[in-house]
């Protein structure tokens, strides 16, 4: 949408309007597709656009969107991307190159209205009860920045009322899951809840590593995607449909067998406290294992935190039957860094800069 810039302050990241972050393309009337089918959705090409080569990532405040990490990390950091081919670099985190796997955040059909009011009535009763914590679990409808088309404003108000919120995806449509794989030569099959699909598309990504932590956090970009639509007559019935299936591309960074490095996270928090096999928990702490180990490179904990939102990190749950704990991983590529991570390297600090930081 064009509120973030490429500067050298956080200022826009700490300011952003949550309400006018995801511009899609769309709706997409898609012929012959009624309630019941599948549109199958062939991702052909991704790119950024030609006159604006770079893109960011953010770490939103804690008092504004937040992130995986905000109790940590509360406040408002940012690094900007040059892209050069199908590479990026960053001014703002030294020493790191790797390729992107540029791929688009959002994929989805229209709800029907059953669906929709479906959602509001599971996310409201989650907002209900979980008000003792003290910060957002969902997002309501909210009437501001409405966008209606060409509707009246009859229709402006009851979409402010009851539209459903782009953030999270939903089971019964995909929406904004933000998978990385989602690239070139993918495939996706997405349930149609109305007549004609109306398909939308957007939030696009020249890279983003598993769970995209900082929320803000995959490297995002104005760009341009090719798609080939076809329709699967009674698809839903068919395949048993409850929820969006994806088949990735051929496509994809390869950085060999061995060439990365994996974290270890457990139900354990970091008071010491047991969980009972949550992997909510346990993520959080590989996270962590991880960025304790590139602090001793002279990285900056906001520094790493906004790498390992977008870089082609992989996250995995290695376990999650042997109670109490659950195992979850995160394999960081060696090769995306100018000087050796392994283990058994010599550690020099070296001089890593800063991240753009909001003006006190």
């Amino acid at each position: 949408g064009g509120q973030i810039k490429n500067t050298d302050d956080a200022d826009d990241i700490k300011n952003v309007d949550l309400t006018k972050i995801h511009y899609l393309s769309g709706p997409f009337e898609i012929e012959n597709a009624e309630p019941g089918d599948v549109l199958v959705v062939e991702i052909q090409d991704v790119q950024p656009l030609q006159d604006q080569p770079w893109g960011f990532t953010g770490i939103f405040a804690k008092e504004n969107g937040g992130g995986f990490l905000d109790e940590l990390y509360p406040d408002a950091a940012k690094a900007i991307w040059d892209f050069e081919g199908i590479f990026c670099s960053s001014r703002h985190i030294p020493h790191v190159r790797f390729p992107g796997l540029i791929h688009p955040g959002i994929l989805g059909c229209a709800p029907s209205a059953e669906i929709l009011a479906e959602w509001n009535r599971r996310e409201n009763q989650l907002i209900s009860e979980c008000s003792h914590m003290g910060r957002d679990v969902a997002q309501p409808p909210n009437p501001k920045n409405v966008h209606a088309g060409a509707g009246d404003e009859a229709l402006k108000k009851k979409v402010g009322e009851e539209g459903a919120r782009t953030i999270p995806g939903r089971p019964e449509h995909g929406g904004n899951c933000d998978i990385k794989n989602l690239s070139r030569g993918s495939k996706v099959y997405l349930p149609v809840h109305v007549p004609g699909a109306k398909f939308s598309v957007g939030d696009l990504h020249f890279s983003q590593g598993d769970g995209e932590i900082s929320f803000c956090g995959a490297i995002e970009m104005a760009g341009v995607i090719t798609i080939k639509f076809s329709v699967m007559k009674d698809g839903v019935k068919h395949l048993g449909m409850k929820s969006p299936i994806y088949i990735p591309g051929a496509v994809e960074p390869n950085f060999g067998p061995g060439r990365h490095i994996y974290f270890e996270g457990f139900s354990v928090d970091s008071d010491g406290k047991q969980h009972f096999l949550d992997t909510t928990v346990a993520y959080r702490q590989t996270t962590l294992r991880c960025i304790e180990y590139l602090r001793r490179y002279g990285y900056s904990d906001y520094q790493i935190y906004l790498l390992l939102s977008c870089a082609p990190v992989q996250g995995h749950i290695a376990g999650i039957v042997d109670i109490p704990n659950a195992c979850t991983t995160l394999g960081l590529p060696i090769d995306i860094f100018d000087f050796d991570i392994r283990p058994e390297a010599p550690v020099k600090k070296l001089d890593m800069g800063t991240c753009a930081f909001a003006s006190k």
